[in-house]
Order: structure tokens, then sequence, then C-alpha cells
């Protein structure tokens, strides 16, 4: 009921009208309630185009609440990609962004910093409900051939994240099998450049790294979106047919590493002292040569010089060589002269040989 048309006169009226007025008739009425909005109305209807103001209030605000739904947030560890009737326009990283709303443009937004794991060549599976992880085998993705034409088990994993999500949602369409079947790719040609030796000992690290490396060039070739973080071999043997026969073989071949450890230590000490002394028998020879030489010069030199004065006085020297070839033969022999010349008898005879016997006794009797 209006407080200006209380008929019972009995409401006063917060206006004043209706009711009696006051005396003298001073101020004016206030306004009211009905009136003003009713001129509000008037106002907003003249405005709006077209005067239509209910119908353009309500379009205004769904407008408004529609421009307003393509506000989007994006996290730290998320990325976003922006689809206009379902073909990928743009990418958005962390922050507060808008797009045109629905259904001009639609919004996906995924984690991209979870990292994944693919396993090659074995496969996890849990036993039993709380009980610890059981590693089964994958023969036919763990049994590689290598360089040396041998068998090796190899199971190793692959670590992986979200690197571009447009390129990861847009440009791949099995993401975990294509990473599995570029990594069991690149793997497998590794294997193929090495032999089953070093793989299974010491150059497992390069292999990880290499295989690092020759995986995301190949998922880069691709245009993936995908980072790889980490190959990890878990696990390289020869298969368990062979392992017996194959230690057997590494245990020959650590043999045979050691005996030639030693054989290149006993060279190492027997070598020098042999060079050592063959270069002391050389000069030992060298020295000898020098002295034979110069004893033959010096021979050579006195024939030629006694040969030369054989030359001058031939007689002379036929005679003294005669004499000094005597002296040297007949030196400490008995010896009898007989002078043919002195006639028969026993004065010819000379016995110097008796001579020199008797000599020392009668030496003894005269002192």
């Amino acid at each position: 009921m209006p407080w200006q048309s209380n008929g019972d006169g009995e409401r006063p009226n917060p206006w004043g009208g209706g009711g009696p007025r006051r005396p003298g008739g001073g101020g004016s009425e206030p306004p009211q309630l009905d009136d003003l909005i009713r001129k509000s109305q008037d106002q907003l209807r003249r405005a709006l185009p077209g005067g239509k103001g209910g119908a353009g209030l309500i379009f205004l605000a769904i407008l408004l609440i529609w421009l307003a739904s393509g506000l989007y947030r994006v996290e730290t560890n998320e990325q976003a990609v922006v689809l206009q009737f379902g073909k990928w326009t743009e990418s958005a990283g962390p922050g507060l962004h808008w797009h045109l709303p629905f259904p001009v443009e639609t919004v996906e937004v995924r984690g991209v910093t979870d990292e994944k794991t693919i396993e090659i060549g074995s496969r996890g599976t849990m036993g039993r409900p709380g009980l610890r992880q059981v590693s089964s085998s994958a023969t036919d993705e763990s049994l590689m051939l290598t360089q040396d034409e041998n068998i090796v088990d190899i199971k190793f994993n692959v670590v992986w994240r979200i690197k571009d999500l447009g390129s990861y949602l847009f440009n791949i369409g099995d993401p975990d099998g294509t990473v599995k079947g570029v990594s069991e790719s690149a793997m497998r040609e590794l294997v193929g450049q090495n032999k089953i030796t070093p793989i299974i000992t010491t150059a497992r690290g390069q292999i990880e790294a290499d295989a690092l490396q020759l995986i995301q060039d190949t998922i880069d070739s691709y245009r993936a979106g995908i980072e790889i973080l980490r190959v990890q071999i878990i696990e390289s043997e020869a298969p368990a047919e062979v392992k017996d026969a194959f230690l057997d073989v590494q245990r020959a071949e650590a043999d045979q590493q050691r005996m030639k450890n030693e054989a290149d230590a006993y060279a190492n000490k027997v070598v020098p002292e042999a060079r050592g002394t063959a270069e002391q028998m050389k000069q030992e020879a060298e020295a000898y040569r020098a002295r034979i030489v110069a004893n033959a010069q010096g021979e050579a030199s006195r024939f030629t010089s006694v040969y030369n004065e054989y030359k001058l006085a031939k007689d002379v020297t036929r005679k003294r060589m005669y004499l000094e070839t005597m002296e040297e033969i007949l030196t400490g022999m008995d010896k009898i002269v007989i002078d043919d010349k002195a006639g028969s008898g026993v004065v010819p005879y000379l016995p110097l040989n008796e001579l020199s016997k008797t000599k020392p006794a009668d030496a003894g009797k005269t002192e």
C-alpha cells in the first residue's frame, strides 16, 4: 500500500503528501519513489540505441559475461595452446591470458614439468598390492647384435617430458610409442657399432650419452615438442643361455691381458740390459779392430823398411836375416861346433854342450 494512499488517514505519510498541509503552506513536496524509478528508466532508455532499455541491459550483461569467460590462467608448471575452431593458433606460457570465448576459441592447458619414463627390454609390474615392483624381461626388445657378432641383453629406461605443448599435441599421434620406437632404434645402432666387452663393462656411460643425443636429434626432426632428460642402462650382459660360457671367455681374456702385462714388464726390464750389453760388445769390437789394424799397419811398415834395406845390400841383409833366424831357432838348444877345416881327430870337435854342463861345478872348485 503506498504511503500517500492510506485511506484511513491514521498512518503518516513520510513525504507529507496526502495529509494535511502545514500551516502557512511553505516548502515543496518531496519526490515520490515511483516517480524516481520511472524517471531513471526513461533516462536509460533514451541513452541506449533504439530506446529498448530492458533488452539492451540484458544483452550487455550477457556480452560481458561471455567476454569474461575467455580469461584463463596458466601456472608455472603448465603450458597452454589456443584453438580457433579446432585449429592450433598460438601457445601461451605461465600467467593470465585471454582468448576469444567459446565457441570461437578454446584453450588446452597441461602440465609440462612431469617426467615420464619409457622402459625398453623390461616391464615393471606390481606383484600384489603393497608389495615391491617385479620386473619381467622383454627379450624381443632387449636382445641386440654387437659389432663382433655377439648377442647382448640390454635393458634401459628413457626419461622425457613435454618441451612444447603445441608440437606435442599436434605433430605426433602417439608420443609414448614414438619415444619408445626411436629409443630402441638408436640403442640398436649404437650397440651395433661397439663390441660386447666394452658394452657390458666400461662403455656404458658413453653409450648412454650417445643414445641421449641421438634420440633427441631424431625426436627434434619430428618436431615432437619432447625433451629427452636421461637414458639409463639398467642391465647389459650376455644372454642367460650363454652367460656361463661368456664369463669363461672373459676370464680367459683377463688372464691373457695379465700375462701380456707381465711379458711387457719383463721385456721392459730385459731389453734395456740387452741393448747395453750389445753396445758394450760393439765398442769392444771397435777397439779390437782398431788395435789389429794398427798392428798390421806397423808390421807392414816395418816389412817395407826391411825390404828397402834389403834392396840396398841384399847379401848383408840376407846374412843378417839368416843369423837372426838361426839365433831364434837355436836359442835354448844343445849345440856342437865342428870345424871341417881343422883336419881329422878331436881337434875339430868342440863339445859346447858338455862345457856348459860342467862349467858350474868347475867354477865351484876353483872358488
